[in-house]
């Protein structure tokens, strides 16, 4: 089972088990990953579940669509990693999937 590794603002760190098939932000809610609100439920109508994807994964996780991107601009300090989790879904081919947290939600 793929793996997820969640980076807080303050630097902890927490690894998670991560199904083929979730999303990124389905994993933070289930394991309680402090920062991640989701306060859609993962339908990319709010910016409550905002991550920076590590630089070392950013090609493989891609880019994000328009409706994403558009939702992105109401996000807090946006970067060019920053992504919606509720986006981003799990495959193998994410093992070891990196994403860091925002100090704070929008």
């Amino acid at each position: 089972m793929p793996k997820i590794t969640f980076v807080s603002a303050d630097g902890t760190r927490a690894d998670v088990d991560a199904p083929s098939g979730s999303t990124v932000m389905e994993n933070a809610i289930k394991n309680m990953i402090p920062g991640i609100e989701a306060e859609c439920g993962g339908a990319c109508a709010c910016a409550t579940c905002h991550v920076y994807v590590d630089e070392a994964w950013a090609d493989k996780v891609g880019q994000p669509e328009a409706m994403e991107e558009d939702m992105l601009d109401f996000a807090y300090d946006v970067k060019p990693t920053s992504r919606l989790s509720c986006q981003v879904k799990i495959s193998d081919d994410l093992d070891g999937l990196v994403v860091h947290v925002p100090e704070r939600q929008a």
